[in-house]
C-alpha cells in the first residue's frame, strides 16, 4: 500500500465504578453441559439475569445488564448499559464438559469508550482466554474465544468495566467444540534494509537496540512480507535487496511472503505501471517476463535455502496489473498474466502457497465481481488477500462481510494482506502523514499506542472469526518504515519522505509499541 496522499433507554439507576471483578459467587448448583439461552430469547425485555445466566457486580450494579429488543438472529439482545460508570459481568458456568478444545462464538456491538469490554472464558483448567469487542455502533460483528478446557467446565463470561453512557451488544453465543487462532502473523518489513543503511536503530519496548525481526519475532511475529520491484531506481527491493533480507528472516525461524509488484515503482489500484525494461513489450512478451521474472526471484531464493512460504502474484490489482494490457478491462489477457506468475511459483516449489492480493477490504460488491472474474477466467490461485485500511475501506463490519464471503464463496483461506493504524497524529520529518488529522481517524480509535493496539487487535479478532477455520492471518503493513533521512516514499528522489512513521510498530524513539505483543497472544 501505499497513497501519496446506538438509541439506549435511560432505564437505570445510577451506578458507580468499583473494582474490577476477579471473582465471581459460587457457581449455580445444576449447571448444564451446554449453552442455556445464548440467543437471550427466553424473557423478554427488561430481565436483569436471563434464563441460563447469572449477573454479577461487586457494587450492586446488575441492573446495567439487561434483556431488550433488537437482536442480531432474534427479537432480544444482551446490553450492558448505565448512565453512570459501572463494572457487570453477566456469565454462565458450564459442566460435565468433556475437556478438549471448545470455541466461543458471539456476535456483538460496542459503542466503545470503556475501560474493558470483553468476553472471556474462565475456570476451565487451564489459561483464561477472552476477545475484546471491536468498536461498531451499527453493524454487528462475529467474535469468537477459544480455550482448552481440562478440568471437565467452564465459565462463560460477558464483562464490561465502563464509563457512564458506555453500552455493548451481545447476542447469539454457541460454545462448541472447536478451535481458533492465526497460522499466520506478520509484517511487511520491505523498508528495513534501507533504513538500516541509512542509520536506522530499533530497539525492544525496553529501549534495547536490536535486530528489528529479533524484535518482531520476539513478540510473536512468524511471518515477513518482502516486496519485489524489478529494476527500482535505488536498487531496494529488487532480487539482490529480498535474497539477503530473505537469510535473515528464515534465520529468525520466521516464514517469507514475496509480493511482486512487477513495477519499479509502486503499485496500487491507481497505479500498475510496467517496469522500463518491459516498456514496448507484446502482450505475449509480457506474459513470458511475468514467468521469467517469478521464476528467476523465487528460484534463487530456494537456491540458497530460503524458499518463499507464500507469494502474492500483484499488489492490491483491483484494477489489473502491468497496464494497459493487463487491465480488468480485458481479463482474458489479465487472467494469462496471473496464471503466468502462479505457474512460476509453482514451477520453484509446488508447497508455496499463490495469493490474489486486492485492496479496498470492506468493499463486498467489488470483491466479489473481482474473483467472480477470475474464476471464469481459469485464474489459478491458493489464498486470498485483503488490504484493509479503517480510514479508507469501510466498517470492520464491513470488512468482516467481505472476508468472510470471499473465504465461503471460493472455498479459499483469506488474510489481511495489508493494515496499518497511526499511533500520533504530528509528523516526525517534514513530510505530511498520509493520516495526520482527528477526522480521518476511525470512530473509537484514537491516535494513541492504545488505539493502535485497539485496531490491529479488533481486526485480528475478525480475522480469526472467519468460518471453517479459514482466516488466514494478518500482516501489519510497513511495521519497519520509521523516519529515517533518504528512506521517503520515492525510490527516485532520496529527498522525499515518510508519510507513514506515525503508522510504524516502532515509535518515534525507535522503541517496540505496545501492538506489537498482539501478535504473541495465541
Amino acid at each position: 500500500m501505499f497513497h501519496a496522499r446506538r438509541t439506549l433507554r435511560g432505564l437505570l439507576t445510577p451506578l458507580f465504578a468499583g473494582l474490577a471483578l476477579t471473582t465471581l459467587p459460587a457457581a449455580p448448583a445444576h449447571a448444564a453441559a451446554t449453552l442455556t439461552n445464548g440467543g437471550f430469547e427466553a424473557d423478554g425485555t427488561g430481565t436483569a439475569t436471563p434464563a441460563g445466566w447469572s449477573t454479577y457486580s461487586a457494587g450492586g450494579q446488575n441492573g446495567a445488564s439487561f434483556t431488550e429488543p433488537g437482536g442480531h438472529g432474534g427479537s432480544h439482545r444482551l446490553t450492558h448499559y448505565s448512565a453512570s460508570a459501572y463494572k457487570v459481568e453477566t456469565y454462565q458456568y458450564l459442566s460435565g464438559l468433556a475437556n478438549g478444545s471448545y470455541k466461543l462464538t458471539a456476535w456483538v456491538r460496542s459503542g466503545g469508550g470503556q475501560n474493558s469490554a470483553h468476553l472471556a472464558l474462565k475456570n476451565c483448567g487451564g489459561a483464561d482466554q477472552r476477545t475484546d469487542l471491536p468498536v461498531s455502533t451499527s453493524g454487528w460483528i462475529r467474535i469468537v474465544v477459544p480455550v482448552t478446557v481440562t478440568a471437565n467446565q467452564c465459565t462463560i463470561s460477558v464483562n464490561s468495566d465502563a464509563r457512564a453512557g458506555n453500552w455493548i451488544n451481545v447476542d447469539d453465543l454457541t460454545f462448541a467444540p472447536g478451535t481458533a487462532g492465526l497460522p499466520v502473523k506478520g509484517s511487511d518489513v520491505s523498508a528495513l534494509a534501507k533504513s538500516e543503511a541509512l542509520g536506522g536503530v530499533y530497539r525492544n519496548s525496553s529501549g534495547t537496540s536490536g535486530d528489528a525481526l529479533a524484535i518482531l519475532r520476539s513478540a510473536g511475529q512468524n511471518y515477513a512480507r518482502l516486496k519485489v520491484w524489478v529494476n527500482p531506481a535505488d536498487g531496494y527491493n529488487n532480487k539482490a535487496r529480498v535474497l539477503a533480507t530473505a537469510k535473515r528472516v528464515k534465520a529468525q525461524g520466521m516464514k517469507l511472503l514475496v509480493d511482486f509488484h512487477y513495477s519499479d515503482t509502486w503499485a496500487d489500484p491507481g497505479a500498475q505501471a510496467k517496469p522500463a525494461a518491459w516498456s514496448g513489450h507484446s502482450y505475449s512478451q509480457l506474459r513470458t517476463d511475468v514467468y521469467n521474472h517469478t521464476y528467476d526471484v523465487l528460484n534463487a531464493l530456494k537456491a540458497q535455502g530460503t524458499t518463499a512460504d507464500m507469494v502474492q502474484v500483484g499488489n492490491e490489482i483491483n484494477g489489473g496489473m502491468l497496464w494497459s494490457e493487463g487491465s480488468t478491462a480485458n481479463w482474458s489477457q489479465l487472467a494469462g498474466l496471473l496464471n503466468s506468475g502462479y505457474n512460476a511459483a509453482k514451477a520453484v516449489s509446488s508447497s508455496t502457497s499463490v495469493a490474489m492480493h486486492l485492496a479496498k477490504g470492506g468493499d463486498l460488491a467489488g470483491t466479489r465481481w473481482w474473483f467472480d472474474s477470475a474464476v471464469a477466467n481459469g485464474v489459478r490461485f491458493d489464498v486470498i488477500g485483503l488490504s484493509f485500511y479503517g480510514y479508507w475501506h469501510g466498517s470492520l463490519a464491513d470488512f468482516q462481510t467481505t472476508l468472510d464471503d470471499a473465504a465461503v464463496r471460493y472455498g479459499k483461506p483469506v488474510y489481511l494482506a495489508e493494515t496499518a493504524y497511526p499511533f500520533r497524529l504530528d509528523s516526525k520529518d517534514s513530510h505530511e502523514n498520509i493520516i495526520d488529522l482527528s477526522s480521518e481517524l476511525v470512530a473509537g480509535y484514537p491516535a494513541t499506542t492504545a488505539g493502535q493496539s485497539a485496531w490491529l487487535r479488533d481486526v485480528m479478532n475478525i480475522v480469526e472469526a472467519v468460518p471453517n477455520g479459514r482466516g488466514l492471518g494478518v500482516f501489519y503493513w510497513e511495521s519497519t518504515w520509521t523516519a529515517v533521512a533518504g528512506n521517503g516514499w520515492d525510490p527516485a528522489v532520496p529527498s522525499t519522505g515518510n508519510g507513514w512513521e506515525n503508522q510504524a510498530l516502532f515509535g518515534y524513539d525507535s522503541r517496540a509499541l505496545p501492538a506489537m505483543a498482539l501478535f504473541g497472544r495465541r
